[in-house]
């Protein structure tokens, strides 16, 4: 079962070159606490890294830099995170990612977002239960990552909704889970359950 858990690779071995295990060290600090006290796993069940994480170990040295700048994006973002669980909800639907949205239906959820809302984003549709700017969020994550750009329409109201610096927040969050999802898909990462 361990190994059905990275998909295409190869779950690594914690012992592993030193750019590896300096990231499996970081995860273990940063992202392994985060993910436990949300409900969803990143390890196997023999404790290796599953999902995005042991993917990144195949390459650390760019795997670190881009979880810097994930952690630059959630620090200095002006988005709640309400906005940004849409977001990547919104990504992975259209990218049909399981494992991201195996982990973001949690997360999402303990957001306070309505289930019929997960599920609407979960499977690329329209989240009719959404009102207000976190309606024009999940219009504008999925009509970018499924026609490339948007409307005239809908660029006023994100614009209105978010200004210039909020709309560059949900371009930098996309591209994070645009990485991730095809990381994943590439690889064909399951979700652990």
């Amino acid at each position: 079962m361990n190994e059905k858990l990275g998909g295409r690779l190869p779950l690594i071995d914690p012992d592993g070159s030193p750019e590896q295990q300096d990231l499996i060290a970081s995860v273990r600090a940063r992202q392994l606490p985060w993910a436990v006290g949300a409900g969803f796993e990143i390890t196997s069940p023999d404790g290796r890294l599953i999902g995005p994480f042991n993917a990144f170990l195949h390459h650390p040295e760019i795997a670190s830099r881009f979880l810097a700048f994930s952690a630059a994006e959630a620090e200095y973002t002006t988005l709640d995170e309400r906005i940004r669980e849409i977001v990547i909800l919104a990504v992975g639907g259209v990218w049909a990612a399981e494992y991201e949205l195996y982990a973001h239906r949690v997360l999402a959820a303990n957001a306070g977002i309505d289930r019929a809302a997960i599920e609407a984003l979960a499977d690329g549709a329209a989240p009719t239960s959404l009102q207000g700017r976190e309606l024009v969020a999940a219009e504008v994550a999925q009509q970018l990552s499924k026609a490339h750009r948007i409307d005239d329409a809908l660029y006023r109201a994100a614009e209105a909704a978010f200004g210039r610096r909020g709309l560059f927040d949900i371009v930098a969050l996309m591209g994070q889970y645009l990485t991730v999802s095809a990381l994943l898909n590439l690889f064909e990462v399951p979700a652990p359950r």
